[in-house]
């Protein structure tokens, strides 16, 4: 028998699943790539819903406006420097192979041109702690080192925003709309919870599916669910075993 599931209800794209794309200012993105240092004014600081991080509209002095990931301490009204001669100071943004090594970076592209991926998140930030020709070796948050190529461009200190998910949530209504602005639904009732009518995985008088979760690809919408197609379950006792 076919049920109606979460993933089900989600594709539909019903008004409780979809994203509030309009409450958003834009995407945080660097202008096109230059060999020309410019400078440009930080106009207003906004607040993205979603983010916890705020973004800084940024006009450069040939009127090309963007927004970017905001520096702690960057202001209103400040100046700052986009280019390979941009000088190593809090919000400045230069290519990989212009800044000094040991400096702290956020906002980091994986390739030249677009536009920033790596340490973008609230007190999030990479470091710079290598060069090598054409390529220069930096740390991410996570403690990995990654090699990327001198072009790339990052901006310089730590984004703003950081320890404001150490505030509790304290009731559940401020965790709804923490997700509400994130396209996601909360809370989500796990399927072992539900009735058998509403999830494979439901009835029973315990908390446990009582059944393997792997599913054949060829499966009805209604029983596909838990591990769809699954190459190979349980734990690899040969790579456990060499470990």
């Amino acid at each position: 028998m076919g049920k109606s599931l979460i993933q089900q209800r989600a594709g539909r794209g019903n008004i409780n699943f979809r994203s509030p794309g309009h409450i958003h200012p834009g995407p945080a993105r660097y202008p096109p790539l230059s060999q020309e240092t410019k400078r440009g004014e930080v106009k207003e600081l906004l607040h993205d819903p979603g983010r916890y991080v705020p973004l800084a509209r940024v006009r450069l002095e040939d009127g090309t406006e963007f927004l970017t990931v905001a520096a702690e301490g960057v202001r209103v009204g400040q100046v700052i420097e986009v280019g390979p001669q941009a000088r190593a100071e809090a919000g400045n943004i230069a290519p990989l192979g212009s800044i000094p090594e040991g400096s702290m970076i956020f906002n980091v592209e994986l390739r030249p041109g677009d536009g920033g991926r790596i340490a973008r998140q609230a007190g999030s930030y990479a470091m710079l702690i290598g060069k090598s020709g054409e390529r220069v070796m930096v740390q991410l948050p996570s403690g990995e080192q990654k090699e990327l190529s001198a072009n790339c461009r990052a901006t310089i200190g730590v984004p703003a925003g950081a320890g404001r998910i150490e505030k509790p949530l304290v009731k559940a209504g401020n965790a709804y709309h923490k997700w509400k602005v994130k396209a996601r639904k909360w809370p989500r009732s796990r399927g072992v919870a539900m009735i058998v009518a509403s999830h494979p995985f439901g009835g029973g008088r315990h908390k446990r599916k009582s059944k393997p979760s792997t599913v054949s690809r060829h499966a009805p919408p209604g029983r596909k669910v838990g591990h769809i197609s699954a190459r190979r379950t349980g734990r690899r006792r040969g790579a456990a075993s060499k470990a």
